[in-house]
């Protein structure tokens, strides 16, 4: 019985001494890692700081005297202002179309590439090339070689088939933009997502197959639920980057012809850059940071309902 007890006390004293010995081991990473919080929280803070005060001032660079607390004015014009509906309009727009082109054609090509064939090493390259391309240069890229209506590769291969080459930054601003950045992130999606193919299991496809389900039935109920968190992150991932998207715009439309193609960002850059009114763009930056948090809340409900769904299933 005294063998019993003191067991049991150096084992409860040796498991002390472990979570002990562990404090001590985490507090020098705790105290590595405070710097770099505390840099990512000054780096995050100071700036969205400094747009909300921005936001409630009377502040024009064109007019340095007329300086001064402005309340809700910036707001109340912002609201009031065509202009910045059109661009949310089109921003709502661009978004949604580039995540349904760059998520679909994407899952498509990740199927394609993750089966076996000739050349499928050089094919992958090939593939995800365009993510490595700037912003600004995929703009000129699809502005001068491919959009152009006299020298574009598209316009040459319209009259080589008898139609009529088509101007389309002009008649479809919209559709050419999205193009461009669908263009630009499909490689982003496919690499995500045949990572994630490449990470199922064979057992369960075979398994299915003995089964007698068909492909369909396969891609439903074994891959679509199998690549739900990795759907998840390349849907958020690409929202972010798709809500601030300003270089393609500005290498080809410039937010034309007329709003067409303005979107928030660049909403914000004629207005802190041709206006020179730093109030009314502080505005419509928070009025961005609110839209991406909504924008951010309803993709994740909405992913998670679905994956919900499909578990249980």
């Amino acid at each position: 019985m005294t063998s019993e007890v003191t067991a049991k006390g150096t084992g409860t004293a040796g498991s002390a001494s472990g979570q002990g010995a562990s404090r001590r081991h985490r507090a020098p990473v705790k105290r590595l890692m405070a710097p770099a919080v505390i840099f990512l929280l000054v780096w995050m803070i100071v700036p969205l700081g400094m747009t909300i005060y921005y936001s409630f001032q009377n502040y024009n660079l064109m007019m340095p005297m007329m300086r001064g607390f402005a309340g809700i004015g910036n707001y109340a014009i912002l609201l009031t202002d065509a202009t910045f509906w059109d661009a949310l309009g089109n921003t709502l727009v661009l978004v949604v179309a580039c995540l349904a082109v760059t998520v679909g054609l994407g899952l498509l090509l990740a199927l394609l590439f993750n089966a076996t064939f000739i050349g499928r090493g050089v094919a992958r390259t090939l593939a995800i090339s365009p993510f490595f391309v700037m912003p600004v240069v995929t703009g000129l890229i699809w502005k001068n070689m491919l959009f152009h209506p006299v020298y574009g590769l598209i316009s040459w291969a319209m009259r080589s088939l008898g139609f009529e080459p088509v101007d389309w930054l002009a008649h479809h601003p919209m559709l050419s933009i999205i193009i461009m950045i669908s263009w630009e992130w499909t490689p982003f999606a496919l690499l995500i997502l045949l990572t994630g193919l490449q990470s199922l299991p064979e057992d369960q496809i075979e398994a299915v197959r003995l089964d007698g389900a068909n492909k369909w039935q396969e891609f439903r109920h074994i891959v679509i639920p199998h690549l739900g968190q990795v759907l998840y992150v390349v849907v958020m991932l690409e929202s972010i980057f798709f809500l601030t998207s300003f270089a393609e715009i500005y290498a080809t439309t410039s937010g034309g012809p007329g709003t067409a193609t303005t979107n928030l960002p660049y909403y914000i850059y004629l207005n802190a850059f041709f206006q020179y009114d730093i109030g009314l763009s502080s505005a419509a930056a928070i009025g961005a940071v609110i839209l991406a948090n909504i924008f951010a809340i309803f993709l994740i409900r909405f992913v998670a309902g679905n994956l919900n769904a499909g578990s249980a299933r």
